[in-house]
Order: C-alpha cells, then sequence, then structure tokens
C-alpha cells in the first residue's frame, strides 16, 4: 500500500494515518533527507524483531532511530553540553549521531557498550509521523543484503531503493505501507560519534562536519 504525502506541508490525517499503522506493529517505508527508510514504532520489540528478520541483519549491529527534536534526543540519550552544542549546529539535517542511551532505549538497539545511533533528518514527513506515533520510529536503508553476503556486512548491501513503487515490489508485501514523499537525495547520512565529548565520524555521508 503506497501513502501519497505532500513533503512540503504534510497531511495531517495521513500522518496519523500511517502512526496508526505503526501502532499496530506495521513496518512502513519513508522519505528522509538523504534516503528512503524502512521502520517501525521503536516501542514495539516485536516489530523490530520482524525487522531484523527482514533486513536478513545480524542483532549486534543494532538500527538508529528518528527523534522529533533535539529535546526529544535528551529524552533517549546521555546528551553532554559539549553534544548538545554540535547537535544543534548540525540538527536537522542529514546525520546519524551516536551517543549513551538511556534506559528508554531497548536493549535491542543498543550496542555493547550501551550507545545508539539518532537522527534528526531535515524532512517534514519522518518528523511528523514521529510528532503522531509520539515515539521514535527506526531507521534504516531500504535496501536487501546481496545474496550470500555476511548479514553483519553493511558494506555488502544492494543499493537502497529510492523509489516507493520499486520499494514496494522489492520487499513484496512485507511492509504495511510505503510512504510516497518525492524524490531524496539516495545518500547516507554521515555517522558522527559524540561519546566522550570526541566527535569522530564512523562513516561519511551526505552530511559535512
Amino acid at each position: 500500500m503506497i501513502i501519497a504525502i505532500n513533503p512540503d506541508f504534510p497531511q495531517g490525517r495521513l500522518l496519523e494515518r500511517v502512526a496508526g499503522i505503526l501502532r499496530d506493529g506495521g513496518l512502513i517505508a519513508y522519505p528522509t533527507d538523504t534516503q528512503y527508510g524502512i521502520g517501525c514504532d521503536l516501542r514495539r520489540k516485536k516489530s523490530i524483531e520482524r525487522l531484523y528478520r527482514l533486513k536478513q541483519r545480524s542483532v549486534k549491529r543494532p538500527f538508529t532511530f528518528i527523534c522529533a527534536d533535539l529535546k526529544h534526543i535528551s529524552e533517549y540519550a546521555r546528551v553532554s553540553d559539549f553534544a548538545y552544542r554540535t547537535i544543534r549546529r548540525i540538527l536537522p539535517g542529514p546525520f546519524t549521531v551516536v551517543l549513551p542511551g538511556t534506559r528508554l532505549v531497548p536493549q535491542i538497539m543498543l550496542s555493547r557498550r550501551h550507545e545508539c545511533g539518532l537522527r534528526v533528518p531535515g524532512h517534514n514527513i519522518p518528523i511528523g509521523i514521529v510528532k503522531s506515533l509520539g515515539s521514535p520510529i527506526i531507521s534504516t536503508s531500504a535496501s536487501l543484503p546481496r545474496p550470500g553476503a555476511d548479514p553483519g556486512d553493511e558494506a555488502d548491501a544492494l543499493p537502497a531503493a529510492t523509489d516507493p513503487a520499486e520499494i514496494e515490489e522489492l520487499f513484496k508485501g512485507s511492509l504495511d505501507a510505503v510512504v510516497d514523499g518525492g524524490p531524496v537525495p539516495g545518500r547516507d547520512s554521515t555517522v558522527l560519534s559524540l561519546v566522550d565529548d570526541e566527535p569522530v565520524i564512523l562513516r561519511q555521508g551526505l552530511g559535512v562536519f
């Protein structure tokens, strides 16, 4: 099912419709300021497990998730003064920031060091979905691993799909909705660790730090 939403002025009734799908444990695809992502409600453990199976991904590689704003981030991550100043400068934008997680983050979404990756994309649709839902949503690229690839090797994934119809076909009914928000850049976000107040670029993507 494809749901077209205006990226400039997202329709509230459609955002709520998508939020309802997530509350019911659904998986969706949606646009961001980097590429189309796939996700679910952070509060739904069974949905997260379903997403791991769909992506054929090791649970040792936690997904990132999207928050509505910087205040929302502070509920799910421990943000130092330095980290706050940094993320205030780069977010919303094409960055994923890595910070120590709080108890609100499900264990399955934390690394061995209890860190998590968070995004506040510069795109109205995912922010609108999060606000309608009242909870962060998981964010992982709309791609699948190459046949026979190591599920722990992200570099060996097929290119992410960039067209809603292509995404619907690629995942063949495994998604409960595909949100069509128009074209996106089709590039990864830049992953920036701010742990211990030492900025480290873990992956160079669209964002320039």
